[in-house]
């Protein structure tokens, strides 16, 4: 005779992960592969991944306020036709934390742009990578997106890759973002000096977040170039959207995480 048998409640975080969470800055990263989707009529997607990649770092850290500056370096791979489109890194626009620890390799195929980010990945010296590939080049087929995901779990070194001018192709980085410039708030002590960079960021793939859109924005840094600030969000559209508070954005000038050709 059939036994009838009790349900049996599984423990909280056993069963399918459920994207209730919200992303927000000062998370600490449980992903080490993200792609970022951007035009490369701007710097963008360069500027969106490096401000993520500070992000990540400043919420790794045991003591964000501490003086102890985290001296590794990173490691910043373009092939041939990013570089023609968004130029090289500006040194100077970097935060001047991580002007001196840049690490930037010019490739010529997106063959050897993803060989030196897979390599790079398995450095658990560095602190964090970033790519720009343009296109949807063959070579950066779901197999090659694959082993940039291992690579850089198994390592625990984070990797985000800006993807200049491409479709939304199958890939198996774990967060997948659209950047476009946003305007900047004006400056609190000098109304002609540039605003704060300014990202409209729509989270559209997420392991386990919510998909929604942002208006970032980086506060930039203090003097002796220790980082201070951290990245700032106004959560637009999405589960429990709140209307945009301008007020509690910090609005400080300083020297802009951007790419520039």
């Amino acid at each position: 005779m059939p036994t009838s048998t009790a349900s049996t409640a599984l423990p909280p975080g056993l069963g399918m992960p459920a994207r209730t969470a919200r992303w927000r800055p000062g998370l600490a990263a449980t992903c080490h592969h993200t792609e970022v989707f951007a035009s490369s009529a701007e710097a963008s997607g360069a500027g969106l991944a490096l401000a993520l990649a500070i992000d990540a770092l400043r919420a790794a850290a045991a003591d964000p306020a501490a003086d102890v500056p985290d001296e590794r370096a990173w490691l910043w791979v373009q092939d041939k036709a990013a570089l023609r489109l968004s130029g090289r890194p500006y040194r100077p626009g970097l935060p001047a934390t991580l002007r001196h620890r840049l690490i930037h390799v010019a490739a010529d195929k997106p063959e050897d742009a993803l060989f030196a980010l897979e390599e790079g990945l398995r450095c658990r010296d560095l602190a964090f990578v970033i790519g720009e590939i343009a296109g949807n080049p063959r070579a950066l087929n779901f197999t090659a997106s694959r082993r940039l995901s291992l690579a850089a779990e198994k390592h625990g070194v984070p990797l985000w890759l800006v993807r200049l001018d491409a479709r939304r192709d199958l890939g198996s980085a774990r967060m997948r973002w659209d950047a476009a410039p946003a305007p900047s708030q004006p400056p609190r002590w000098n109304p002609q000096a540039p605003g704060a960079p300014s990202w409209a960021a729509g989270l559209f793939r997420a392991h386990t977040f919510q998909p929604g859109q942002w208006i970032l924005r980086d506060d930039g840094l203090v003097p002796h170039g220790r980082p201070h600030g951290k990245l700032v969000a106004e959560l637009v559209s999405g589960p429990n959207a709140s209307p945009p508070d301008h007020g509690d954005l910090v609005r400080r000038a300083g020297d802009r995480p951007l790419a520039a050709g």
